[in-house]
């Protein structure tokens, strides 16, 4: 598994994550259970080593889950925004 992940580019991951999400490979054909299985293993294998900044509910570096609060998500949105704006 760790060559796997040191192998992974963040692109492979965000691939993987829209395949778990949806549950079809990218040319419409269903996935597997055995292969959703798979790919959300990798997906939240590659979370915990590489996510320095979780979203809302992930899986953190370090294998850790991460959830964040509803004021730390307008806090961060309301921050995005401002940064826009100023571009």
């Amino acid at each position: 598994m760790d060559s796997l992940l040191n192998n992974m580019t963040e692109d492979i991951y965000q691939r993987l994550v829209e395949v778990v999400e949806s549950g079809k490979w990218f040319d419409g054909q269903a996935l597997s259970q055995e292969q959703k299985e798979m790919c959300l293993q990798a997906v939240l294998a590659w979370q915990a080593k590489h996510n320095t900044d979780p979203e809302h509910f992930t899986v953190a570096q370090g294998g850790e889950l991460h959830m964040k609060s509803k004021a730390e998500l307008k806090q961060q949105y309301k921050e995005q925004i401002e940064i826009k704006q100023q571009d």
